[in-house]
């Protein structure tokens, strides 16, 4: 086995620093990336068709506008029920796409994994599809007592069967075929979109356009309200990422020698399955289908800081809260007044791009 950064016996420089430790570049990341963060968020802010600019954000912060100035009103009433919202759970979405990625990487211990391509997030959609059409109707006495929070328990359900059922197929004597694993995503993609299908082939003519739009992936939709409901969820999804930093660090030499180390493995999965059902879920309910965060952030990270989840975990977090800003920001502006769905611009940005490193740094990228 080749040696690695993290073994003790790897060989030091003189600086006391192990050949190969890429430790500095990852605390280095992790500070530009907070920096662009801040940036994307202005970027955010400032973006728009009703000309409200960066300046009206100080004087909302200010306190109440004046009542006679109507400018001041309507920019009070952009920045606050709008935009910040809209920034937040844009936030919260791209975070939890980018890490949820990261994290069932890190599981299957394979680079192709990605809500997206394996059916977790076509499962997660399908749970959110069905309180849309059903909510009212059929499942009227679930989601009645679940209230706003019907559509991200729906789903994270959704999310954590899909995400299960991968992984019992794709996994066998702690060893995960890429294959396997591929084919059974498409399966279950598969499987999720006819049950899609279906529901929206009985949705009435308000549904389905909701439900289109939905579906291309927007933050159109953002509010104070679906920021409570999958705030929450997505942010203790997260929290619950951190602590999985050293097992899915084992985890890459295999469920094995992990245990030897006095990893627990079994009890790792399931965190790590239920942790990325829950952000997966709750952030394709308020948002819809969003491609490629979680299959090109983490890429794009490790080819610069390296294997180490220490550092790629609030890297990812970070890049993936950006990548989605600056998406949402050209959504709204590459067709304003109207606004293009957000799913498109990752697509269009992070096909080419994920293609790029591949063909670009494809020796470069250790796993």
């Amino acid at each position: 086995m080749a040696a690695s950064a993290f073994d003790p016996a790897f060989p030091r420089g003189l600086s006391g620093v192990r050949a190969g430790d890429r430790s500095h570049l990852g605390r280095q990341a992790v500070m530009i990336l907070a920096l662009l963060l801040v940036l994307a968020m202005l970027v955010s802010l400032s973006t728009g068709a009703s000309g409200t600019d960066l300046s009206a954000l100080f004087h909302v912060l200010g306190g109440e506008p004046d009542p006679q100035d109507a400018t001041a009103l309507r920019d009070h009433v952009v920045m606050m029920n709008i935009r910040l919202p809209r920034m937040i759970l844009g936030m919260l979405v791209g975070a939890g796409l980018a890490v949820s990625g990261l994290v069932m990487q890190g599981l299957f211990r394979n680079p192709l994994a990605d809500p997206g391509l394996v059916g977790v997030s076509s499962g997660a959609g399908l749970g959110a599809v069905g309180v849309i059409v059903l909510g009212t109707t059929a499942l009227a006495p679930l989601t009645g007592p679940l209230g706003i929070y019907s559509l991200q328990i729906a789903a994270f359900l959704g999310g954590l069967a899909t995400t299960t059922i991968l992984y019992r197929v794709a996994t066998r004597s702690g060893q995960t075929a890429v294959a396997t694993m591929l084919l059974a995503g498409i399966a279950i993609g598969a499987l999720a979109g006819a049950a899609t299908g279906v529901l929206v082939y009985v949705a009435t003519d308000s549904q389905l356009r909701d439900l289109t739009f939905w579906n291309l992936g927007s933050l159109a939709g953002a509010n104070w309200t679906k920021v409570m409901a999958s705030g929450p969820i997505i942010a203790l999804a997260l929290g619950a990422t951190l602590f999985l930093r050293n097992g899915l660090n084992a985890l890459t030499l295999g469920e094995a020698t992990a245990a030897h180390m006095g990893v627990p493995v079994e009890r790792l999965k399931r965190v790590a399955i239920i942790a990325v059902a829950a952000a997966t879920g709750a952030a394709v309910a308020v948002s819809g289908g969003i491609g490629f965060v979680g299959i090109v952030v983490p890429h794009l990270l490790r080819l610069v800081i390296g294997p180490d989840h220490r550092y790629l975990l609030p890297a990812s977090a970070l890049l993936g809260a950006s990548f989605l800003l600056l998406a949402d920001a050209v959504s709204r502006t590459i067709v304003a007044p109207a606004e293009l769905p957000i799913g498109i611009v990752t697509a269009a940005v992070g096909g080419p791009f994920f293609l790029w490193i591949l063909l670009r740094r494809r020796s470069a990228i250790a796993w």
